[in-house]
């Protein structure tokens, strides 16, 4: 009975003494979802429903380019038969000229680092940078050595920079910085 007791207090003093190691290392991290929080955002809903309202005008002002495109070109198909060389080679190359123009016009608006990117830039940066400091401020004020945001599947929103440790592999790797 002795043995046993004592076998215990080991049990029990060597299982304290592991709890203990693993939660000095042990990483404390939150979730949080970056999508929900921008949605109660009130500035980031305008923002929104302005990029929404320009996007649109925009499309429209696309798709009647395209829709004058397409006039042009029936136009075209129509009286080709009757047209000599000249103005058939002409009226193609303003067929061709105006698809151009209109295919630039998309990309101006709505390509990469286009208008749209430009606007969304302006008016939504602002607020993510804001919701970046305060789930900063968070992760500091709480300990938290990881914040992860489940809106577009698991990621990393923030990690303490003292846990990087790519310095520590180039230096593994032989190479210097």
């Amino acid at each position: 009975m002795i043995i046993f007791h004592s076998l215990k207090k080991s049990w029990l003093f060597i299982g304290l003494l592991l709890l203990s190691y693993i939660g000095a290392y042990a990483q404390r991290y939150c979730v949080i979802d970056s999508k929900y929080i921008l949605e109660h955002i009130p500035e980031y809903q305008q923002a929104q429903h302005e990029l929404d309202s320009v996007s649109k005008a925009w499309q429209q002002e696309i798709d009647a380019q395209y829709q004058q495109l397409d006039e042009m070109y029936r136009s075209y198909q129509a009286e080709k038969v009757i047209l000599n060389d000249d103005l058939r080679k002409k009226r193609e190359d303003e067929i061709i000229a105006k698809e151009k123009a209109v295919r630039d016009l998309q990309n101006q608006r709505f390509g990469y680092q286009g208008d749209l990117f430009n606007l969304r830039q302006k008016l939504v940066q602002p607020i993510q940078d804001r919701v970046y400091r305060a789930v900063q401020q968070l992760a500091a004020q709480r300990s938290y050595d990881f914040v992860l945001d489940k809106a577009g599947g698991i990621t990393v929103f923030y990690a303490d920079p003292r846990l990087d440790k790519s310095d520590d592999v180039l230096n593994l790797l032989g190479i210097q910085k």
